[in-house]
């Protein structure tokens, strides 16, 4: 019998309005997750922007509502984090290891396109009659979501909902982009440029990969203050006169024997800063763009010099069931700081009012409850 669920809709004008939409019966893959907590994130508030409506949200947990007839992993009630990109199990990517990329399910990569929002499950969901699309197949800003099984995690852990919503997304990009990606060796120093969520967890991956010292760079003195509770062990106040960071550079490389740091992450999400990473390594170092700036941005090429490497990954290089587990693992050993991290939740009412929070820098991480 299908579900009435209250949700966050993008009009595809810049706006969102709050409405209900009507859930189908799950199909034989399908699971429909009662949600329980949504982080919210700045892909939510660009996806308003998407020309076309959709039902808002890329980060959620919550409790299996509904199985269709060929889940067997799943039972109703079992607790779930869920995961935007969904790997097929099959495709070359998904069988060299790169779940993230899955050349079949993804939303991003699908098809070779590059961000093709478009790519999504129409089937389910009803608004008005008419099918509406879920943000990035899942549409977690809402009281049901509609998803595949291979969307789904369980959550064998006490932890509070709100914290586990936040892992599917910011949490793993940045703790997966020090861990997975660039393979932080201990002893290791790092910097990490701008520290909001993302720029966090990449404190906290490069903490508990045992990097020795661990430099934050931002220009605002709360989030500073922040990073030193997650981890780092330097702070840099930078300037918003200075270009490309090169003085934040130059103050990196008094921290680091003159030469460098051996890792740098680029978590501002602004594109002028694309190349700032590369700045900040010595020779031969890792600078590592997090935050996924897709335009056409100048670097300078003396700035590689010498056998300097320059990666931009995604989500963290994801293996959803086998990297969820672990950083609730961490959590329960208390190496993972979640809760602390979630600045305020929200009901789904004050959805403009956690976007205000959000643009304006005055959350750590917003969440939605249910």
């Amino acid at each position: 019998m299908a579900i009435q669920s209250k949700s966050a809709i993008a009009t595809g004008d810049g706006k969102f309005i709050i409405d209900t939409i009507t859930v189908a019966d799950p199909k034989a893959d399908e699971i429909i997750v009662k949600i329980k907590a949504a982080g919210l994130c700045h892909t939510d508030h660009d996806s308003l922007n998407w020309g076309k409506p959709i039902v808002l949200g890329h980060e959620g947990a919550g409790v299996v509502e509904q199985i269709g007839s060929e889940i067997t992993d799943f039972k109703i009630g079992d607790k779930v984090i869920l995961n935007w990109a969904t790997p097929c199990m099959k495709c070359f990517q998904c069988q060299e290891g790169n779940q993230h990329i899955c050349e079949n399910n993804s939303p991003v990569t699908a098809g070779g396109n590059g961000y093709t929002p478009g790519h999504a499950h129409l089937e389910g969901s009803l608004w008005n009659d008419k099918p509406i699309e879920r943000s990035f197949n899942i549409g977690t800003i809402a009281e049901y979501a509609l998803v595949k099984a291979s969307a789904c995690v369980k959550l064998e852990s006490d932890m509070p909902m709100p914290s586990a919503s936040i892992i599917s997304c910011g949490v793993m990009t940045g703790y997966g982009s020090v861990v997975n990606s660039a393979q932080l060796t201990a002893g290791s120093s790092a910097v990490v440029l701008g520290t909001g969520g993302v720029g966090l967890n990449v404190i906290q991956g490069a903490k508990i990969s045992g990097a020795s010292k661990i430099i934050a760079i931002d220009i605002n003195d709360e989030r500073l203050e922040m990073a030193k509770q997650f981890g780092a062990t330097h702070t840099i106040k930078a300037s918003k006169e200075d270009i490309g960071l090169m003085q934040a550079a130059e103050d990196v490389k008094k921290l680091t024997d003159g030469r460098g740091a051996d890792y740098a992450f680029e978590c501002t999400a602004v594109p002028a800063l694309g190349a700032a990473p590369l700045a900040m390594i010595r020779n031969a170092g890792t600078a590592v763009q997090v935050s996924g700036i897709e335009e056409e941005i100048t670097i300078d090429m003396n700035l590689f010099e010498w056998d300097k490497i320059y990666i931009n990954p995604l989500y963290g290089k994801c293996r959803p069931q086998i990297d969820f587990p672990k950083l609730v693992s961490l959590y329960d050993k208390g190496d993972l700081m979640l809760d602390e991290m979630i600045t305020r939740t929200y009901s789904l009412e004050n959805l403009q009012q956690a976007f205000d929070d959000m643009l304006a820098g005055r959350n750590a991480k917003g969440v939605i409850v249910f």
